[in-house]
């Protein structure tokens, strides 16, 4: 294993679980956590949630499940070149997905909407959730009991009010102090898988095309440039070539910047990287090209017609069983029932965000579809 340089987390420097085990043997204590979120129900469904395209769409299409691992790779390159933690990085990049609900984004805005007039929802704070309480596998804890720092990093974004709730997790939020540089690491390796690989999707479902894309610098210079040394390559190859240029500059891209960054701010131990700015990061150039991507799918595929259709048929399954299941709890399978009986509001969103793409559709057919009696 690759000695870890001094401002990473290790065994010796992490805060530990909330709940005291004994040393695992044969693993560390990051290969552990990882190995919990691995075996969890929730990374489970994560094969039938959607990234931006419904599970049913295409067998083909990237899932939360897909890209977590995606993740994982990416971000495991990173700290491996920075002599991080990669287990750490791993965990995080696999359970920073956890808690999110069916159908993308779209199912996260109205499920926060249903939520508004009871704390919000919020699928960070749902991911926390899930690893600390909602997971039930082990006899002396509720969750996965895992350590400080792999929580710290699911926890990407938080509220101050929700923050004060959440005890030392949540007080970085509150100090404005910045997380391991594992845990910045896997945000951005995450922001890099999702980026290229909806691109990847996008120009598969043909809702987006290369002439469209050739618009987008990022994009264009590496399909030039593909096409340059591979004269008549096939397009499916031209695309996955370009795609794979574009992860590789942008990791390099970060390694690059995140080295300076520590130069700079003259990075010694962890205490140094909490109370820095933010050490991992792109530079200014690669910012401005990656936030012309993003704005280029935000328009061209996140609201195209078609995933606008799909977008708004998810509102209404979730807002449909919000109500439902709010108006009278008895529809809820017993374990929510009883939960509901201390906060209705709450088993209500638990049992909704737990569902997959495809739970979510039969269920509101078995409760609104008069010929499922």
């Amino acid at each position: 294993m690759t000695e870890l340089v001094p401002y990473a987390v290790s065994e010796r420097n992490t805060l530990g679980r909330n709940v005291h085990e004994d040393t695992p043997f044969g693993r560390s204590e990051f290969q552990r956590d990882r190995d919990r979120i691995v075996h969890s129900t929730a990374f489970r469904r994560l094969e039938y949630k959607t990234q931006v395209f419904v599970n049913h769409e295409g067998d083909l299409f990237r899932t939360r499940l897909t890209h977590s691992i995606e993740v994982a790779q990416i971000a495991r390159s990173i700290a491996r070149h920075l002599k991080l933690n990669e287990d750490l990085v791993e965990a995080i990049s696999l359970a920073h997905d956890l808690g999110h609900t069916p159908f993308g984004h779209a199912g996260q805005d109205a499920l926060n909407t249903c939520m508004e007039a009871h704390g919000g929802f919020e699928h960070n704070l749902q991911s926390l959730r899930v690893v600390d309480v909602l997971e039930e596998r082990y006899a002396a804890f509720d969750g996965l009991n895992l350590c400080f720092e792999t929580r710290e990093g699911i926890l990407k974004h938080c509220a101050p009010e929700s923050a004060a709730r959440l005890g030392a997790v949540g007080e970085r939020f509150l100090k404005q102090q910045r997380p391991s540089l594992e845990a910045q690491i896997a945000n951005l390796a995450d922001e890099i898988a999702y980026n290229n690989h909806d691109v990847d999707d996008g120009l598969r479902s043909g809702l987006i095309t290369l002439d469209q894309m050739s618009s987008v610098h990022l994009f264009a210079g590496h399909l030039d440039a593909v096409r340059k040394a591979y004269s008549g390559i096939a397009e499916r190859r031209l695309i996955h070539e370009t795609i794979r240029r574009m992860i590789n500059t942008l990791v390099n891209d970060l390694i690059r910047e995140t080295e300076k960054n520590i130069r700079i701010h003259a990075v010694r131990d962890i205490a140094d990287v909490r109370d820095a700015p933010s050490i991992a990061a792109f530079s200014a150039e690669m910012h401005e090209q990656n936030r012309e991507l993003k704005a280029f799918l935000r328009t061209h595929l996140y609201r195209h017609y078609r995933v606008m259709r799909m977008s708004t048929k998810a509102r209404r399954i979730v807002s449909d069983l919000f109500r439902v299941f709010m108006e009278d709890n008895r529809l809820l399978p017993p374990q929510f029932q009883h939960q509901a009986e201390e906060d209705s509001a709450r088993a209500v969103s638990d049992y909704i965000a737990g569902m997959t793409d495809r739970y979510a559709i039969r269920e509101h057919r078995r409760i609104f579809a008069v010929e499922e009696i």
